[in-house]
């Protein structure tokens, strides 16, 4: 192929490049836009249906979100809605069910009550479900496989219907249809493109794959998971960072054991959301339980061996870096939840160990009711801050000024791709002194 020239390229064909994708075609009056994806198809990581728990995070029942956090979460959160809502995609990839987090015990329970008086006035559709409540809307949280009560008190916060389930890999798909639909814009997409190298010439960048074609672009920005990183320390970027990819598992049970999603209240010392229960839009609403958190040296999961060189280039250690992991590991909390999460993955011990813990949520659950939900889950690349010695939570992004960024979105990274591309679009524009209608944008996405 011979070079070809673009006003931006995207590296990553995810849910984040595809929606930066979709912003700059209709949003912006930037002419010319490249998406290059290094497989065969968009969304075959981390935004698969797959790859996570399809959740619109609205930050209502995410009891590990400060209330600032869920201010900027359920802005995000209302574009994946609007954005469903204006195509007619409800119910074809996103769907409306009840949600709600649970508080267990005493402790919890009190948690939860304070959390909801703190929280309704953001989300004032939340309801507070006693134990009497929750055998009419969630019976199997309350009833053990005897048909006996569960003994300690127990509270849920949540609301009986709202748009909450999205299959990410489909709404990939639809926003780099969108995008290409837009007249006058030159969208094109180009798959088995892995990125090997960036490097900037001038007032440009030319990017090289492993087939040895050729880019060039005014603007780049990577949106590749926890290759962004890789990408970004190839460069000389973000060499402040480290990369400690963290695999997600599920077990998906044989009927729907759950009417809707159910989260447990988070161990605020944990990076990692609570073992919880959701529909299933790709298992025909079948209950899937997770995702477990397991550390692995590897930046893509089921592609073999092929990134665990990657992995250590990423993971840029130092005595910073081990400081940061024996820190972690020195807490009893998370080293119990580490160790707990890799007894998870260990065959004939694994479906035993998870039945336990989840059992906590639904009692009635037995060991026939699950199975280890085989091609499901996904990598998630948790940022190790070596300036500040600690694991970033949340999304992380570099960008040094001077046409280029790199992304690493963990979990709400699906959530937020719209809101992330509003930031991204507008960085895009000013660096090129084009136009981002940020008023259509608004109209459209963000207002009610």
């Amino acid at each position: 192929m011979a070079e070809k020239h673009y006003d931006v390229v995207i590296v990553g064909g995810g849910i984040s490049g595809s929606a930066l994708f979709y912003a700059l075609a209709v949003y912006s009056d930037i002419k010319s836009i490249a998406l290059i994806e290094k497989y065969d198809a968009l969304a075959t990581l981390s935004s698969s249906g797959k790859g996570n728990s399809q959740t619109i995070h609205t930050g209502d029942i995410e009891t590990n979100y400060t209330l600032s956090k869920a201010k900027q979460v359920k802005r995000t959160a209302n574009m994946i809605r609007r954005y469903c809502l204006q195509h007619g995609y409800e119910n074809k990839f996103m769907f409306a069910h009840q949600k709600m987090a649970v508080g267990i015990g005493d402790k919890e329970v009190e948690y939860m009550k304070k959390r909801y008086e703190e929280f309704k006035e953001l989300f004032p559709y939340l309801e507070v479900y006693d134990k009497e409540r929750l055998k009419e809307i969630e019976p199997n949280i309350i009833f053990d496989e005897n048909g006996n009560e569960r003994p300690e008190d127990i509270v849920g916060v949540g609301v009986l219907d709202q748009y909450s389930t999205v299959d990410y890999g489909a709404m990939t798909q639809s926003l780099v249809e969108n995008a290409k639909k837009v007249p006058k814009k030159q969208c094109d997409v180009f798959f088995n493109s892995q990125v090997k190298t960036i490097k900037q010439l001038g007032n440009q960048y030319v990017l090289r794959t492993v087939n040895g074609d050729l880019f060039t672009a005014d603007f780049v920005v990577v949106d590749a998971g926890a290759h962004s990183l890789y990408l970004a320390h190839s460069m000389g970027h973000g060499k402040n960072f480290g990369c400690l990819p963290v695999a997600g598992s599920y077990y998906v049970t044989k009927g729907h054991f759950l009417k809707g999603k159910v989260y447990m209240v988070q161990n605020p010392k944990l990076p990692f959301a609570a073992l919880h229960g959701d529909p299933d839009v790709l298992l025909d609403m079948a209950t899937r339980f997770g995702p477990t958190a397991l550390a692995l040296p590897s930046l893509e999961r089921f592609h073999g061996l092929s990134t665990v060189p990657d992995f250590f280039k990423t993971l840029n250690l130092d005595k910073k870096i081990i400081k940061i992991l024996f820190d972690l590991f020195k807490d009893k909390d998370i080293r119990n939840y580490i160790l707990r999460n890799f007894v998870y993955e260990i065959p004939f011990v694994k479906k035993r160990a998870f039945l336990k813990d989840i059992k906590r949520l639904v009692p009635s659950l037995k060991l026939e009711d699950i199975e280890y939900a085989k091609g499901f889950g996904g990598v998630r690349p948790q940022v190790l801050n070596k300036t500040e010695l600690k694991l970033m939570l949340g999304e992380a992004s570099i960008n040094p000024g001077n046409g280029i960024i790199f992304n690493m979105t963990p979990s709400p990274g699906a959530t937020s791709c719209l809101g992330n591309a509003e930031r991204d679009a507008k960085i895009v524009c000013s660096y090129m002194k084009a136009e981002f209608d940020e008023k259509k944008f608004i109209a459209e996405l963000v207002d009610e």
